[in-house]
């Protein structure tokens, strides 16, 4: 079963890198992910989501070939890749994989401007090492559907990271 987690950080950079990172983690097979967005809010209130993927450009990418291999067969290949590449970026636009984006614009309209919120859909981790990874990067716990154990030890975290940011600011001052 796929677990949502919705973290609240200071800035979109800092949410990107935390993005990033769980990618690498993917790569290292400690977490499969199934959607990892980035959710901002502008100034004028409007909210933006930052995608890990351009379904629309995969969708006419795909489009394209198989359009240009079914125009090869009909002898008229710049048809088919033109009707591909269209009804491909027609699928990919209206096709939304993982978490929804409304709920996402919806949950992102609290934030503040100039925040961001990263919304990942985890399908299985090992917990004690990815909680290990980004717990450095600190944020809020915005949503989560882990159970209430799960989610404690989330927030226990992101907590101490905070924390001790805090403690090295203060003693700057």
């Amino acid at each position: 079963m796929s677990s949502l987690i919705a973290i609240i950080y200071p800035s979109e950079d800092k949410a990107e890198e935390v993005r990033q990172r769980l990618i690498g983690l993917q790569k290292e097979y400690l977490l499969t992910l199934g959607d990892a967005v980035i959710a901002t809010k502008t100034d004028a209130g409007k909210v933006k989501l930052n995608q890990l993927m351009n379904l629309t450009a995969a969708g006419a990418a795909s489009g394209s070939f198989w359009g240009l291999l079914v125009g090869v067969l009909f002898l008229n290949p710049l048809i088919g890749v033109a009707v591909g590449a269209a009804s491909g970026a027609i699928g990919g636009a209206l096709s939304d994989v993982g978490i929804n984006d409304d709920f996402m614009k919806e949950l992102a309209r609290g934030l503040q401007p100039g925040n961001a919120a990263l919304f990942v859909l985890v399908k299985e981790m090992t917990e004690d090492k990815v909680l290990k990874d980004i717990s450095p990067f600190g944020g809020t716990i915005l949503k989560t559907s882990l159970d209430e154990s799960k989610e404690q030890l989330l927030r226990d975290a992101l907590q101490k990271a905070s924390a001790a940011r805090d403690a090295v600011r203060a003693g700057d001052d």
